[in-house]
């Protein structure tokens, strides 16, 4: 872990100074000394694995070439790994429904990664740029689970654009609270592809110092793990892995209560401080004089101020949210979220949204 803050801390530095690809003497950063084991194809290289692999599956009728050629002309601006799967697709008709559905807003998401890219008895060349390019479009709808699974079928080293590869894995790791995994994709990526665009590093940086601020039960924690529901609902999944999820959200909830229930009763216990043997706002031990003062982020309560939450007030919404009519279901939720940052608001808002759609109001 301290390999890939260092990494990470100098390469946010160098963003942050340089402001792009450009160093401050006035060199390009690929010119600079590399250990960088990666690297994209080339546009020719691509071309020419792809025509090889267009030709040894026999696809060298004049319209199909005439096809390849225009995907490939050196006039198009258009991502090496994109052109590389229109090839794929113009040679493969299971290529070409898999790539269909996968970028198709409309289509249901899949349950499972195909059975092609799969199969190892198919060229590398094939299988592994299909992976990448299937995972792609399914991380643009953020459907991250089988994003991964299908990266998990190659390497970076076998697809024509690596940075992409570890991108959108550390991506997907991130969207899941995939921590371990998420901080050593982000620093092979920096640290490995000698190519890896700006906006790229810039974000995994971001991605990075993000999961830094992660604690495992505060709530943020919940705010994520809400955020992970209401995703799974926008893509119709509200079956068992959905369930789990919502069930630890309710018995956080209940750890919360359990804990500020403790506080009431015995104030002075752990010195007045948060359960956590934190300082309360300010940086003071807290104030036994004053039990009921606002909270941090990571405790909740019933208190006005930055970050509170009534953790018991939530657990009962969502509880009988199926019941409420809808202007009630509006006043609660105005209720829970007045004192609490925008971000958070808007998490807590969006999940309840999600769980509006599930159990429409009384009525309706």
């Amino acid at each position: 872990m301290t390999r890939v803050r260092c990494i990470l801390s100098a390469s946010l530095a160098v963003l942050l100074l340089v402001g792009g690809p450009a160093l401050a003497d006035g060199k390009n950063a690929r010119e600079v000394a590399s250990f960088g084991t990666l690297r994209s194809a080339t546009p020719e290289a691509a071309r020419s694995q792809a025509l090889d692999w267009l030709k040894s599956v026999g696809k060298t009728d004049d319209a199909t070439l005439n096809e390849f050629h225009r995907i490939w002309a050196e006039t198009s601006d258009r991502p090496v790994l994109d052109r590389v799967a229109d090839t794929l697709a113009l040679g493969s008709e299971q290529a070409r429904q898999l790539l269909a559905e996968a970028r198709d807003p409309n289509a249901p998401p899949p349950t499972k990664v195909p059975d092609l890219l799969k199969d190892t008895k198919q060229p590398i060349f094939f299988r592994a740029n299909l992976a990448l390019a299937y995972a792609k479009a399914l991380s643009h709808r953020r459907i991250y689970e089988e994003a991964l699974d299908s990266l998990r079928t190659v390497r970076p080293e076998q697809v024509v654009d690596p940075a992409a590869y570890l991108f959108h894995k550390a991506v997907a790791e991130h969207a899941r609270s995939l921590k371990p995994q998420a901080e050593e994709t982000i620093a092979r990526l920096l640290d490995d592809v000698v190519d890896a665009p700006e906006r790229y590093k810039m974000v995994a940086v971001l991605m990075h110092f993000d999961m830094m601020s992660w604690r495992d039960k505060d709530l943020g924690a919940i705010a994520r793990k809400m955020s992970d529901v209401e995703r799974r609902l926008e893509l119709a999944r509200g079956g068992p892995q959905t369930q789990k999820t919502q069930k630890e959200i309710v018995d956080r909830l209940d750890e919360l209560i359990k804990e500020l229930e403790n506080r009431q009763k015995n104030p002075q216990a752990n010195g007045g401080a948060c359960p956590s043997g934190g300082q309360q706002p300010g940086g003071q031990p807290g104030n036994t004089n004053q039990p009921n003062s606002p909270q941090q982020d990571s405790i909740g309560g019933q208190n006005s101020g930055p970050g509170n939450v009534d953790p018991k007030k939530f657990k009962e919404i969502a509880e009988v949210w199926g019941k409420l009519p809808e202007k009630e279901r509006a006043q609660a939720l105005r209720e829970l979220t007045r004192d609490m940052p925008p971000r958070y608001r808007e998490v807590i808002e969006n999940y309840f949204k999600n769980l509006a759609k599930n159990n429409p109001p009384p009525g309706n």
